[in-house]
């Protein structure tokens, strides 16, 4: 499906983005499109790649008129771009709507004007139950992206929800890795704290997943194990054999002990895929007077989906998570380690 078509990512500077470009660089793709505000990593990728397949778009999606330009006989778009540091968000929240709402609305009404087949658009476990204000923004996208599904006309939108993709840029596998090494404390916020384990893989493997089997408005999940944040600290001191004290800091701003990828509503609706979840797109409209008299009892019985009560990963099992890792092994050898 992918031969000689052309392929957008907006982000695509970004961890995700350049995953996803790794991947598809190596396939039959005819052109794959890179749109981001960042022109150094551009330049940093154009120079890494130098591939024909490649062609590098500077614009910011907030701006209509600049992804418009890069839309234009698109076949397919991976939207990745937005704002994701959880504390910038809580101290700018105008600034992750701008981005991660308005931006997305520009970019389906850009792929939907130009015709675009199929759109992914990235949203992450954060936006279920959100707290903070990168959580609800990427909830409204989410919704954004719903209801645009509803006059897309030929063009297919999807969602994708992640939990942590480990050792991308901003997350705790680097830092933890960064501490060790300079031999100070590892700051812990709590040692029970939960959170979901990806690699990047994994999420490029969700993605052409939603690409080859989505429907109008499907939010597909990948199931995912989950480990506790001393776990993980514990398992990379025995990788590195950099043993440090461990300070806890205490929960920082917007974050929750526990994260979920499906709340119990979407649960009740949702199709068990093997490896992945997939919650159907809820067609019904504001006439609700056809639902009044009819409820939906599964929804009471069934748990959310959170990195609680998924699998709960051992610290040997973590171990060899880590180990599979690319990001790890050129830090053993003393390589490059900047974090993609």
């Amino acid at each position: 499906m992918f031969k000689n078509k052309t392929l957008l990512i907006t982000g695509g500077t970004g961890s995700l983005g350049n995953a996803v470009l790794r991947s598809f660089l190596e396939s039959d793709i005819g052109e794959i499109r890179i749109f981001s505000r960042d022109e150094k990593k551009q330049d940093d990728m154009r120079s890494k790649y130098r591939s024909d397949k490649l062609k590098f778009y500077v614009g910011d999606v907030r701006e209509f008129s600049s992804i418009n330009s890069a839309m234009k006989g698109v076949d397919y778009v991976y939207h990745a771009a937005a704002l994701k540091q959880v504390p910038s968000c809580e101290f700018f929240p105008g600034e992750a709507v701008r981005t991660n709402v308005l931006g997305t609305e520009n970019v389906l009404t850009s792929a939907v004007d130009a015709g675009v087949s199929k759109v992914i658009c990235l949203s992450t476990d954060k936006a279920v139950y959100p707290v903070n204000a990168m959580g609800m923004s990427k909830a409204l996208m989410e919704k954004t992206a719903l209801a645009k599904t509803r006059s897309a006309g030929n063009t297919t939108i999807c969602v994708t929800r992640y939990g942590n993709v480990m050792c991308s840029r901003g997350s705790v596998i680097p830092l933890f890795i960064k501490q060790m090494r300079e031999r100070t404390p590892l700051t812990i916020t709590d040692p029970n704290m939960t959170r979901f384990m990806m690699s990047l893989e994994n999420s490029v493997e969700l993605v052409v997943f939603a690409l080859s089997q989505g429907s109008p408005g499907d939010i597909f999940i990948q199931k995912a194990p989950a480990v506790t944040i001393r776990t993980l600290a514990e398992a990379l001191f025995e990788i590195f054999d950099f043993p440090v004290d461990i300070h806890e800091i205490g929960t920082r701003h917007g974050e929750k002990l526990f994260e979920s990828l499906l709340t119990r509503e979407e649960l009740a609706n949702a199709d068990d895929m093997g490896n992945y979840y997939r919650v159907p797109f809820d067609s019904r409209d504001l006439n609700y007077g056809n639902y009044i008299g009819r409820g939906q009892s599964a929804v009471s019985v069934t748990d959310d989906y959170t990195s609680h009560n998924t699998h709960r990963l051992t610290k040997d099992e973590m171990k060899e998570m880590l180990l599979s890792l690319d990001y790890i092994q050129r830090s053993l050898s003393g390589q490059d380690t900047e974090a993609y």
